[in-house]
């Protein structure tokens, strides 16, 4: 039987849950503002996934550029702890929607896009 191609999405933690999200992954370190834990529709919370607190201010800072950024996050995905939770979420992401939830405000240049890249390149 052929590998489930995986299906994962990326959006904010602040929007409607749907039905077609599937299993929804929060992958910030901290708990989105404003929000309370039973209105997010967490599923799981893999905090061995989101960067670590200096990247994320080096990241926010004057400096940071998103295509360092997306190479230092890689690198700290390579740890032990972060490289089983990435296979494990790129595991379940072969089985079923994965929804990858962030409260950045641009999703598509954050760390969630960079992990959503690093799980689908799992399948190729």
């Amino acid at each position: 039987m052929a590998a489930h191609t995986p299906a994962v999405r990326v959006r904010r933690v602040y929007g409607t849950p749907s039905p077609d999200d599937g299993v929804r992954v929060l992958v910030d370190r901290l708990r989105p503002r404003g929000l309370a834990k039973a209105d997010a529709h967490v599923d799981e919370w893999p905090k061995a996934l989101t960067p670590s607190t200096e990247l994320r201010h080096w990241y926010h800072g004057p400096e940071g550029a998103y295509e360092e950024f997306r190479r230092r996050y890689g690198a700290e995905l390579a740890a032990p702890a972060a490289a089983e939770a990435l296979a494990s979420l790129k595991d379940l992401a072969t089985r079923q929607t994965v929804t990858l939830l962030t409260a950045t405000k641009d999703p598509s240049t954050s760390h969630a896009a960079v992990l959503r890249e690093e799980i689908e390149g799992a399948e190729e």
